[in-house]
């Protein structure tokens, strides 16, 4: 059980664990943010560079079909790589990607601000209701284990929620903290409503990730809000921590319109 299985090279077969809540036949964002995560750490590796910022736009829903991934070095510095993806299914481009690759430093005396800890610390169990709504909904819900300590699944307004995936994303591949970062990223409108599920559309049309630091660890924090400007488009802001502190920030520009 995974949310995806290798058939070659840059090729990959989607299952149902990547289901997304507005149509079980397209795949939520979440998934395919971390399978570009993977592919991307197979583009020219090279010690010492980090991912430090991604951006996925996102042309159409992805469907849960076969997908083909492929992957691009733009510039190849000492110091810095800039990598291109683009995810393609039946010979139709449905996203394209940027990364930046920074080089780091592990010197003595490198400057380095504080690190904010986490917003609150991991629950200890997941709260009911949200194992509940998840549980009977879409595959990548019940993919993660989801503990909310603000706000809820079908709340209204800011959330701060812990997650972590309970099942490989790639069959027989070992997963990355980055990878399980870049899985749950994509959830900040999900958690952080600012209109009624049953009544509207707010469907991100890209992800940015920022990170100053690598994460670490199977579980993610994510501290979101969703704001809705007057005109038919949003924007969610989460804040991204494990369980040392704070890591980067994530940003999803939204297309909002009544169902």
């Amino acid at each position: 059980m995974s949310m995806y299985v290798r058939l070659a090279e840059g090729r990959y077969l989607a299952s149902e664990h990547t289901q997304g809540p507005w149509d079980p036949a397209t795949q939520h964002m979440g998934p395919v943010t971390a399978l570009i995560v993977h592919e991307l750490a197979r583009a020219a590796p090279r010690p010492g560079l980090g991912l430090s910022r991604l951006v996925v736009d996102v042309f159409a829903p992805v469907p849960v079909a076969e997908l083909e991934i492929a992957t691009e070095v733009a510039r190849d510095g000492k110091r810095v790589q800039y990598l291109t993806a683009s995810v393609s299914s039946g010979g139709r481009e449905y996203a394209r990607a940027s990364a930046w690759r920074i080089r780091e430093l592990r010197e003595a005396g490198t400057p380095a601000t504080p690190v904010p800890g986490p917003p609150a610390p991991l629950p200890p169990h997941a709260e009911e209701q949200a194992r509940s709504w998840l549980g009977s909904g879409f595959g990548y819900g019940r993919a993660l284990d989801w503990r909310f300590v603000v706000g809820g699944p079908m709340e209204l307004g800011p959330a701060t929620v812990w997650g972590r995936l309970t099942i490989p994303l790639v069959e027989g591949e070992e997963m990355t903290p980055l990878e399980r970062l870049a899985v749950f990223a994509d959830s900040g409108n999900g958690v952080s409503f600012a209109l009624d599920f049953a009544t509207h559309v707010f469907v991100n049309v890209d992800l940015t990730i920022s990170l100053f630091r690598s994460p670490e660890g199977e579980w993610i924090c994510m501290d979101a809000e969703t704001v809705i400007g007057p005109s038919g488009r949003g924007l969610t802001r989460s804040t991204l921590y494990d369980e040392t502190g704070q890591v980067g920030t994530a940003t999803q520009t939204l297309f909002v319109a009544p169902r």
